[in-house]
C-alpha cells in the first residue's frame, strides 16, 4: 500500500490503489467487522498508554482483518485527503465508505501524528521532571511529574506515584546495559547514577 500512496497517481498505481480498497472492503463485509474495527479504534485512541497502543495498530488490523487489508486501513487512515478523495471513485458497500470517511475524521489525524513521533529518532528533544507530595487517602504520597517534549514542541506530561518512575527508570537501564559501548556514558552521567543509587538506599534504609 505504501508504494502506491502519493500526491499524484499514474494510471498503474490508480488501478493498484483501487485493488487495494476493494480488497478493503472484502476484509471487513462480515457481520460486526466494521463495529469491531471501529472498538479497536476507539480503545486505541482513548488508551493512557496511546502512544505504545498505535505502534501495534497495524498489527492488530492485520491480525483481525488480514496482512494486507490491515496494512492499507491505516493507510487510508493517514493519507493526504487528496488520496483519500480516490476512494469515492472505488464501487464498495455505501456503509464501508461512509466508516471510512468518519474514521478519517475522528482517528486520522491523532494516529498519523502518533505514528510520526514514533517513527522520528529525534521525537523527544527535551525533558523536565518534578516532584510532588498528593494527599491520598489521608497518605501523603510521594509523585513525580515528566514532561517530554515531543518532535513538533507539543509537550506531554506524566503524573505517576514515585514507585512507578522508579520501576521505569530500573526497565531503560536493564534494557539500554547490555547493549551499551564503552563511551556511550559520559564520566559526569556514572557519577550521577552512583549518587543517585546511593541517595536512594539511605534513604530506604530504614525500612530494611
Amino acid at each position: 500500500m505504501t508504494a502506491t500512496i502519493g500526491a499524484v497517481y499514474d494510471h498503474e498505481e490508480k488501478f493498484l490503489f483501487k485493488e487495494e480498497v476493494l480488497h478493503l472492503a472484502n476484509a471487513v463485509a462480515e457481520p460486526g467487522t466494521l463495529d469491531n474495527v471501529e472498538d479497536l479504534l476507539t480503545d486505541v485512541i482513548t488508551s493512557p498508554r496511546f502512544d505504545s497502543e498505535v505502534f501495534t495498530l497495524e498489527r492488530s488490523l492485520q491480525v483481525m482483518l488480514g496482512s494486507r487489508a490491515g496494512t492499507t486501513l491505516v493507510g487510508l487512515l493517514t493519507v493526504t485527503p487528496e488520496v483519500f478523495e480516490e476512494v469515492a471513485e472505488v464501487r464498495i458497500p455505501s456503509e464501508v465508505h461512509e466508516r471510512l470517511v468518519a474514521w478519517r475524521a475522528r482517528f486520522g489525524l491523532a494516529i498519523d501524528n502518533a505514528l510520526n513521533f514514533l517513527n522520528n529518532p529525534d521525537g523527544v528533544q527535551g525533558h523536565n521532571f518534578a516532584t510532588q507530595v498528593a494527599h491520598v487517602e489521608e497518605r501523603r504520597v510521594l509523585q513525580g511529574r515528566l514532561t517530554l517534549v515531543r518532535y513538533n514542541n507539543e509537550p506531554q506530561f506524566f503524573q505517576a506515584d514515585a514507585s512507578v518512575f522508579l520501576g521505569l527508570v530500573t526497565d531503560i537501564m536493564e534494557r539500554l546495559g547490555p547493549y551499551l559501548e564503552p563511551d556511550a556514558v559520559d564520566a559526569e552521567t556514572l557519577s550521577r547514577l552512583r549518587d543517585a543509587v546511593a541517595l536512594i538506599e539511605r534513604k530506604t534504609a530504614a525500612r530494611g
